[in-house]
């Protein structure tokens, strides 16, 4: 099976060679830890198996959150840590999408743009809401932000679990209705004059068409159950990187050939793009060095902790001491007992291999 790290290992020195010297850190980083993922430059562990009598070697994984050996096992530990932030109350999937015209400014710029894209967002949804017209009360909110389309393309959006109903400030919970929550006409036009407002604050706003005011922008809103439900559906956008290696099928004369699926119709399609751009693609998604990409507010913010609580005591459930909710510093893999792929009995282990650095993979 083709991985991202052969991609890297065999056309990654010549895109290096190209473009290493207008390359951000992030990217360089991501690459040489994907391509030494689960390698002896990593070091590792060496095991015996007594019913096939071998040796077996297990190498270390890089934790780099853009590789896709790493990023796949930790949604069901995030999720065992978010039962506390869950209220017994309908939620949206509220979506923000960033316009064409802001997005070549926008990659050039990642940093800038995802925070004004979460502060923008957030801020218009949480006014919008506040609304008596809507719900009238404080909302909770859980953001995460999504940079690609199934072929890699570059389409900066950022997915909101919402709950159906705020808490008022006389302490009263305010329901929305179980199949709306705000009108994403103004609400669209309320997050356009936000990021236009923090634009304004940057240096980079007369760069910006100034036809982008002028249009509607996108925002999608729809109700996703309760919020076991909502976690759940979100869960895998928090860990799933931009490719994963079982989509990854060719790798021949330059080409790199990988499945997707076509969003209208769901039907499975391949894309072929020579190495170069397909790495290409790839690194636009990897995010600035420690951007933090899931991000709560209103009630689940947590600095309204209290209010949560509020909250919860007022629905009827337990309020208890929330866990921290940083996705990446808190989730960890249980320790797997090894077993031996060959026969499946226990491993023993042998010893500890020290990193070799300098030792190509």
């Amino acid at each position: 099976m083709v991985e991202m790290a052969d991609i890297f290992r065999l056309h990654g020195p010549d895109y290096r060679a190209k473009f290493g010297d207008r390359m951000l850190p992030s990217h360089l980083r991501a690459m040489q830890d994907i391509e030494q993922c689960r390698t002896e430059v990593l070091g590792g562990h060496l095991y015996y198996c007594n019913q096939c009598e071998e040796q077996r070697y297990s190498y270390h994984s890089c934790k780099n959150r853009h590789c896709p050996k790493c990023q796949n096992d930790q949604a069901n530990q995030w999720l065992a840590q978010q039962q506390d932030l869950l209220l017994p109350v309908p939620h949206f999937m509220v979506t923000f999408t960033l316009p064409d015209e802001l997005r070549l400014l926008a990659r050039s710029q990642q940093k800038t743009f995802y925070n004004i894209l979460f502060h923008a967002s957030s801020a218009a949804l949480q006014k919008l809401a506040r609304d008596p017209r809507f719900v009238g009360g404080r909302i909770g909110m859980m953001g995460v932000l999504h940079t690609w389309t199934r072929q890699l393309l570059y389409h900066p959006h950022v997915h909101y679990i919402v709950t159906g109903g705020g808490l008022s400030e006389d302490g009263r919970w305010l329901s929305s209705r179980k199949d709306f929550l705000v009108h994403v006409k103004p609400l669209s036009r309320l997050f356009r004059a936000k990021v236009r407002d923090e634009l304004k604050k940057t240096e980079l706003f007369p760069h910006v068409d100034p036809q982008v005011w002028k249009k509607e922008w996108v925002v999608h809103a729809e109700p996703v159950g309760t919020g076991s439900q909502a976690f759940t559906y979100l869960a895998p956008y928090i860990f799933r990187v931009a490719i994963s290696n079982n989509r990854i099928l060719h790798l021949e004369d330059g080409q790199v050939t990988f499945s997707y699926k076509e969003s209208a119709t769901d039907h499975l399609k391949l894309c072929q793009l020579p190495a170069e751009e397909f790495i290409r693609r790839f690194l636009q998604h990897v995010l600035p060095e420690g951007f933090v990409k899931v991000r709560y507010y209103g009630l689940l913010s947590p600095g309204n902790r209290p209010l949560l609580a509020r909250a919860s005591e007022v629905l009827g459930t337990r309020a208890t001491t929330p866990h921290s909710i940083d996705p990446y510093a808190q989730v960890k893999a249980p320790a797997a007992t090894p077993c031996c792929p060959s026969c499946g009995s226990v491993l023993i282990l042998i010893g500890k291999l020290e990193p070799r650095s300098g030792v190509p993979p």
